[in-house]
């Protein structure tokens, strides 16, 4: 059996997550032992030990859901499901593009390090140096199509509303944007005044895919440059583009891009749709991309493959 895999983003992870695939799937413990060797901590321990505040920091978070989105990946092979092409929500590019053959899963696990210590450290500059009661953030505009979103933004900074950012282009349905928490909290009310139904504040540690994390992109090239970036063995798709992504040297390009540029989730998809794929597996915890996938309208079904369980019941 082959589907596209689809790997989740920050946000999706909860204590205990990928415990049970590493007592089923022997393939599944193998990736928690490398990623423990590469991190220098026991990851195993670290999930089952943290709670969810602990797990929500972006420098332990995102070495957490890759390694569990990488353990479901293997478990999935080891059960006769390979990707026939693969995507990734932000964080999730990286397990994609090792499932992509573009990068080994030891430098998946440097990267994801990196990159992880690098935005805490950007996001703490900006909650010490914000001088507001509320550092910058995100929020979910739920009810305006994005181009009307982008419009808005762009009419308002001509207005003067400055440091507020189209971050995730998630459906047609709700877009989030990244900001000041002077720019969201006026910008709540602006969007609403303009139609949105809902402008919900997200629970996220700082104002990810926009501009303020230009110190964060810095120092990850540092680490970036260090790593070897092999041609897609498969369709591999980009959240800056949204689009396939043809060589390793592109991918590279682009995985730098995407700390401070949108997220073109829906672009992605229509690009993945268009390879006619009979199943899409949401491989990793949660299930945020089969909503956004049923968002499509797309009759290709969407499956949850983020625990021994789930996994089992696909064959």
């Amino acid at each position: 059996m082959k589907a596209i895999f689809l790997f989740p983003g920050q946000g999706t992870q909860y204590p205990e997550m990928g415990l049970d695939l590493i007592q089923a799937s022997s393939e599944a413990k193998k990736v928690f032992a490398i990623a423990s060797a590469v991190l220098g901590r026991d990851m195993a321990s670290l999930i089952r030990n943290s709670d969810a505040d602990t797990l929500k920091r972006t420098d332990i978070s995102q070495n957490a859901i890759s390694t569990v989105s990488l353990a479901a990946a293997a478990c999935l092979k080891e059960q006769g499901i390979f990707p026939a092409a693969c995507a990734g929500f932000s964080l999730g590019e990286y397990p994609a593009l090792c499932c992509a053959g573009v990068i080994s899963p030891d430098d998946c696990f440097r990267l994801t390090d990196s990159r992880g210590k690098a935005m805490q450290a950007a996001i703490d500059r900006l909650q010490a140096g914000s001088g507001e009661s509320k550092a910058p953030g995100m929020a979910a505009v739920i009810g305006l199509a994005p181009e009307q979103v982008e419009a808005l933004i762009a009419q308002w900074k001509n207005e003067g509303l400055a440091d507020l950012y189209t971050a995730n282009i998630n459906s047609q349905k709700q877009v989030v944007v990244s900001g000041s928490a002077a720019a969201l909290e006026e910008a709540e009310k602006r969007f609403k005044k303009a139609g949105a139904r809902r402008v919900l504040r997200l629970a996220v540690a700082g104002p990810f895919h926009s501009p303020f994390m230009k110190e964060a992109a810095e120092a990850f090239a540092l680490t970036l440059d260090k790593v070897q970036f092999n041609d897609p063995s498969i369709p591999l798709f980009s959240n800056v583009t949204g689009n396939q992504i043809k060589s390793g040297a592109e991918a590279k390009t682009l995985a730098l891009r995407q700390i401070t540029e949108k997220v073109r989730w829906t672009d992605e998809e229509a690009a993945m749709a268009g390879l006619e794929p009979k199943t899409m597996l949401e491989v990793g915890p949660g299930k945020v991309l089969q909503g956004l996938w049923r968002d499509t309208g797309s009759e290709i079904p969407c499956f949850s493959a983020g625990t021994f369980t789930e996994i089992n019941e696909l064959k």
